[in-house]
């Protein structure tokens, strides 16, 4: 399986992107010589990971038969200070709320994304130490 993404220089730093038929915007800050149009490429490697372990979870726990009213993923990462800079420590924070949820089953799903479905996850654990931790409201 093949995945192709297609960027389009716009000027400055700023690129327009095609991803699975969607566009989107990237650029760089002001002090760089961007002008602010977009997000950053290496926040949006987080976005990937959040998403990517997200939907790995909410599968799963759709096939316990666990449905959370609240769901929330929040990966925060570290920069090296060398270049190239790269994330080389992770943490991603899996907020869960609803009546009667069994930690457990949260703790499964979280498991079996982070160490078997999640492909966002394996490409960064080359480069960086991924840790994670459930919190249920």
């Amino acid at each position: 399986m093949k995945n192709k993404v297609d960027l389009t220089w716009s000027g400055d730093m700023s690129f327009e992107a095609e991803v699975n038929g969607f566009k989107l915007v990237l650029d760089a800050d002001e002090h760089v010589g961007g002008q602010n149009k977009g997000p950053r490429p290496k926040p949006l490697t987080l976005v990937s990971l959040g998403g990517c372990t997200g939907m790995d979870v909410v599968s799963i726990l759709k096939k316990m038969r666990v449905e959370p009213e609240y769901f929330n993923v929040e990966v925060e990462a570290e920069l090296t200070d060398e270049h190239p800079k790269f994330y080389h420590k992770i943490m991603i924070t899996y907020t869960f709320k609803g009546d009667n949820l069994d930690k457990s089953k949260l703790e499964k799903a979280v498991s079996l994304s982070q160490d078997r479905y999640c492909g966002v996850t394996e490409s960064l654990r080359h480069s960086a130490k991924i840790e994670s931790k459930i919190v249920i409201l």
